[in-house]
Protein backbone atom coordinates (compact mmCIF):
# COMPACT_ATOMS: atom_id res chain seq x y z
CA UNK A 1 0.00 0.00 0.00
CA UNK A 2 1.30 3.48 -0.85
CA UNK A 3 1.51 6.30 1.66
CA UNK A 4 -1.20 8.93 1.40
CA UNK A 5 -0.52 12.60 1.81
CA UNK A 6 -2.45 15.80 1.18
CA UNK A 7 -1.71 15.51 -2.56
CA UNK A 8 -3.04 11.97 -3.00
CA UNK A 9 -6.04 12.04 -5.38
CA UNK A 10 -8.56 9.82 -3.59
CA UNK A 11 -11.96 11.55 -3.52
CA UNK A 12 -14.55 11.13 -6.25
CA UNK A 13 -16.28 14.32 -7.41
CA UNK A 14 -19.41 13.73 -5.30
CA UNK A 15 -17.37 13.29 -2.12
CA UNK A 16 -15.12 16.24 -2.93
CA UNK A 17 -18.15 18.45 -3.60
CA UNK A 18 -19.66 17.44 -0.28
CA UNK A 19 -16.39 18.10 1.59
CA UNK A 20 -16.01 21.49 -0.11
CA UNK A 21 -19.71 22.28 0.40
CA UNK A 22 -20.21 22.89 -3.34
CA UNK A 23 -22.24 21.43 -6.15
CA UNK A 24 -20.40 18.86 -8.30
CA UNK A 25 -21.10 21.00 -11.38
CA UNK A 26 -19.17 23.85 -9.75
CA UNK A 27 -16.16 21.54 -9.38
CA UNK A 28 -16.44 20.60 -13.06
CA UNK A 29 -16.52 24.30 -13.99
CA UNK A 30 -13.45 25.06 -11.86
CA UNK A 31 -11.68 22.13 -13.55
CA UNK A 32 -12.54 23.53 -17.01
CA UNK A 33 -11.29 26.97 -15.92
CA UNK A 34 -8.09 25.45 -14.51
CA UNK A 35 -8.69 26.73 -10.97
CA UNK A 36 -8.58 23.27 -9.38
CA UNK A 37 -7.44 20.50 -11.69
CA UNK A 38 -7.97 17.10 -10.05
CA UNK A 39 -6.11 13.91 -10.84
CA UNK A 40 -7.73 11.43 -13.19
CA UNK A 41 -8.23 7.69 -13.03
CA UNK A 42 -7.37 5.50 -16.02
CA UNK A 43 -11.03 5.72 -16.97
CA UNK A 44 -10.95 9.53 -16.87
CA UNK A 45 -12.89 10.07 -13.62
CA UNK A 46 -11.84 13.01 -11.50
CA UNK A 47 -10.11 12.31 -8.18
CA UNK A 48 -9.57 15.13 -5.71
CA UNK A 49 -6.94 15.36 -2.99
CA UNK A 50 -7.21 17.05 0.41
CA UNK A 51 -5.13 19.89 -1.05
CA UNK A 52 -7.71 20.24 -3.85
CA UNK A 53 -10.49 20.36 -1.24
CA UNK A 54 -8.62 23.09 0.66
CA UNK A 55 -8.27 25.07 -2.59
CA UNK A 56 -11.98 24.67 -3.31
CA UNK A 57 -12.79 26.02 0.14
CA UNK A 58 -10.39 28.93 -0.44
CA UNK A 59 -12.11 29.68 -3.76
CA UNK A 60 -15.47 29.73 -1.96
CA UNK A 61 -14.11 32.04 0.73
CA UNK A 62 -12.56 34.45 -1.75
CA UNK A 63 -15.70 34.40 -3.91
CA UNK A 64 -17.86 35.24 -0.88
CA UNK A 65 -15.58 38.24 -0.28
CA UNK A 66 -16.27 39.50 -3.80
CA UNK A 67 -13.07 38.40 -5.53
CA UNK A 68 -13.58 37.61 -9.24
CA UNK A 69 -12.64 34.22 -10.69
CA UNK A 70 -9.64 35.83 -12.42
CA UNK A 71 -8.57 37.35 -9.10
CA UNK A 72 -9.00 33.97 -7.43
CA UNK A 73 -6.87 32.36 -10.16
CA UNK A 74 -4.10 34.89 -9.48
CA UNK A 75 -4.27 34.32 -5.71
CA UNK A 76 -4.08 30.54 -6.19
CA UNK A 77 -1.17 30.88 -8.64
CA UNK A 78 0.73 33.00 -6.12
CA UNK A 79 -0.04 30.59 -3.27
CA UNK A 80 1.13 27.63 -5.39
CA UNK A 81 4.30 29.48 -6.36
CA UNK A 82 4.90 30.39 -2.73
CA UNK A 83 4.44 26.76 -1.66
CA UNK A 84 6.86 25.55 -4.37
CA UNK A 85 9.46 28.13 -3.33
CA UNK A 86 9.13 27.15 0.34
CA UNK A 87 9.64 23.50 -0.60
CA UNK A 88 12.73 24.44 -2.63
CA UNK A 89 14.13 26.47 0.29
CA UNK A 90 13.61 23.45 2.58
CA UNK A 91 15.43 21.22 0.07
CA UNK A 92 18.33 23.66 -0.15
CA UNK A 93 18.50 24.06 3.63
CA UNK A 94 18.62 20.28 4.00
CA UNK A 95 21.34 19.99 1.36
CA UNK A 96 23.35 22.74 3.04
CA UNK A 97 22.95 21.14 6.47
CA UNK A 98 24.11 17.81 5.02
CA UNK A 99 27.16 19.50 3.52
CA UNK A 100 28.01 21.25 6.77
CA UNK A 101 27.68 18.02 8.74
CA UNK A 102 29.56 15.84 6.25
CA UNK A 103 32.28 18.33 5.34
CA UNK A 104 32.75 20.85 8.14
CA UNK A 105 35.06 23.67 7.14
CA UNK A 106 35.66 22.23 3.68
CA UNK A 107 34.55 25.37 1.89
CA UNK A 108 34.52 28.92 3.07
CA UNK A 109 33.60 31.84 0.88
CA UNK A 110 34.05 35.58 1.16
CA UNK A 111 33.01 38.50 -0.98
CA UNK A 112 35.43 40.85 -2.66
CA UNK A 113 34.90 44.60 -2.78
CA UNK A 114 33.34 44.17 -6.22
CA UNK A 115 30.88 41.56 -4.91
CA UNK A 116 32.54 38.48 -6.41
CA UNK A 117 32.69 35.34 -4.28
CA UNK A 118 36.10 33.84 -3.55
CA UNK A 119 36.94 30.51 -1.97
CA UNK A 120 39.13 30.49 1.13
CA UNK A 121 40.80 27.79 3.17
CA UNK A 122 39.03 27.00 6.42
CA UNK A 123 40.27 29.27 9.21
CA UNK A 124 41.75 31.90 6.88
CA UNK A 125 40.59 35.43 6.24
CA UNK A 126 40.59 37.38 3.00
CA UNK A 127 43.43 39.84 2.53
CA UNK A 128 42.27 43.37 2.77
CA UNK A 129 43.64 46.17 0.69
CA UNK A 130 45.44 48.41 3.16
CA UNK A 131 47.12 50.69 0.65
CA UNK A 132 46.80 54.40 1.18
CA UNK A 133 46.09 56.53 -1.84
CA UNK A 134 46.98 60.17 -1.62
CA UNK A 135 45.22 62.64 -3.84
CA UNK A 136 46.38 66.10 -4.41
CA UNK A 137 44.48 68.60 -6.50
CA UNK A 138 46.30 69.68 -9.65
CA UNK A 139 48.08 73.02 -9.49
CA UNK A 140 46.59 75.80 -11.57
Amino acid sequence: MTDMDENSPVFAIATAAELAEMHPQTLRQYDRLGLVVPGRTRGGSRRYSMRDIAQLREIARLGSEGVSLEGIRRVLDLENENRALRERVRELETALADQLINRPGARVFAATTTGAAISLKAGSRPQRNTQIVLWRPPRP
